[in-house]
């Protein structure tokens, strides 16, 4: 993985505060478990109501799941006044999503002044061991935060 400085000194503080604002990401009982320059992990246990009928994690929670990770990757290396979203992402699954929980990694590969491209490897657990499950490439654009959504006016 490349080194990026970050723009934000609080920046881990900020990525996990941003984190849980996030109504989707709490109802889908995911957490950050690190987080580094350029680089989130986020994992999430498995529920029965995240499952589709073959008992594998949903496709719309993976893919949800690599937009999460991405994302957060990316926030780690804007200034605090800036936010991002997601302008696309293309994810192939490559093995069933199963186990005890997804981990999600997501890493900065190109930081631009207004774009960041991301990569998300996505893994489950078979026997104990963690398997790929989902690969992504997402594409981010850079924004300033409106002055009410500043983490300083909370």
């Amino acid at each position: 993985m490349a080194q990026f400085e970050p723009q934000n000194p609080n920046y881990d503080a900020e990525v996990r505060y941003r984190f849980a604002q996030q109504p989707y990401n709490l109802s889908i009982g995911a957490k950050i478990t690190d987080v580094k320059p350029g680089r989130v992990e986020v994992v999430v246990p498995t529920r029965p109501d995240l499952v589709q009928h073959n008992g594998f994690f949903h496709g719309g929670l993976i893919a949800g799941l690599a937009d999460i990770a991405g994302g957060f990757a990316g926030w780690s290396l804007v200034e605090a006044d800036q936010g991002m979203l997601t302008i696309e992402y293309k994810l192939n699954i490559v093995a069933p999503g199963l186990g005890d929980e997804l981990r999600a990694v997501g890493e900065v590969v190109s930081r631009g002044r207004s774009i960041i491209v991301t990569r998300i490897d996505i893994f489950g657990m078979r026997n104990e061991k963690p398997v790929l499950c989902t690969t992504a490439l997402q594409t981010l654009k850079v924004m300033k935060l409106p002055p009410e959504l500043l983490h300083e006016n909370d």
